[in-house]
C-alpha cells in the first residue's frame, strides 16, 4: 500500500497534483510524461495510479479543484438573505478572486481540455454548465424582479463575464499594477452596471 503522507504529513495526491500543476503549466500536458510527474512528486508510478486512474484522471482532478470551489461559494452567495445585486456582485467578484488564485490551474485547463477523454470532457463540462446555470440564475432573478435590465439575455450576460473571467490566465500577472480583488472589483462592477435599468 503507497504511502499517504511525506515527511511534512502532505498527502500523497496533493503532492501528484501539486508536482501535475506545475509541470502541466510548465510544459504543456502533451509533453508532460508520467514519469516526470512521479519523480517531482517524490512517489511511484504505483501510488500514482493508486490514487488517479491516468493522466487524464489528474488533468480532470486540476480543474475540477478549482471548480469545486467555486461551486460552493456560488451556492452560498445565491442562497444568502442579501439583496440580488449584492448576491451578484460578490458572485461575480468571488469567481474573479478564485481564478486568479488557482490561475495555472485555469490556464492547464484552457490549453488542454481537448486532452481529456470524452467521457471526463462530457463530465466536466457539466459541471461548468451546471455553475454557469447557477450564476444565470442569479441574473435572471434580478431581471424578474425588476433590479436589473432585461435589455440583454440572460444568457449573453452570463457570457461576457465568464468570456473575462477565462482570459485572465492570459493577461493577468500577480506582480502587476492591480491585485485580484481589484480586478474582481472592477469586473463585478462592469458586470452590474451592463444591468443596470
Amino acid at each position: 500500500m503507497p504511502r499517504t503522507t511525506d515527511g511534512d504529513g502532505t498527502p500523497v495526491p496533493q503532492r501528484l497534483l501539486a508536482a501535475a500543476t506545475r509541470l502541466f503549466a510548465e510544459r504543456g500536458y502533451d509533453r508532460t510524461s508520467v514519469q516526470e510527474i512521479v519523480e517531482a512528486a517524490g512517489v511511484t508510478k504505483g501510488a500514482l495510479y493508486h490514487y488517479f486512474g491516468s493522466k487524464d484522471d489528474l488533468l480532470h482532478e486540476v480543474y475540477a479543484r478549482v471548480l469545486r470551489v467555486q461551486q460552493e461559494r456560488l451556492d452560498a452567495f445565491a442562497s444568502s438573505d442579501e439583496p440580488i445585486e449584492k448576491r451578484l456582485r460578490g458572485a461575480a467578484a468571488d469567481v474573479v478572486v478564485t481564478t486568479i488564485e488557482n490561475l495555472d490551474d485555469a490556464m492547464i485547463f484552457f490549453r488542454s481540455m481537448h486532452h481529456l477523454s470524452p467521457d471526463k470532457n462530457k463530465q466536466v463540462r457539466a459541471e461548468r454548465r451546471r455553475y454557469h446555470e447557477r450564476f444565470r440564475a442569479l441574473v435572471e432573478e434580478g431581471q424578474e424582479a425588476g433590479v436589473f435590465s432585461k435589455a440583454t439575455p440572460a444568457d449573453l450576460v452570463v457570457d461576457y463575464h465568464f468570456g473575462s473571467v477565462h482570459h485572465l490566465s492570459t493577461w493577468y500577472r500577480p506582480d502587476g499594477p492591480m491585485s485580484s480583488q481589484e480586478v474582481a472589483d472592477h469586473l463585478a462592477d462592469l458586470l452590474l452596471r451592463a444591468l443596470r435599468p
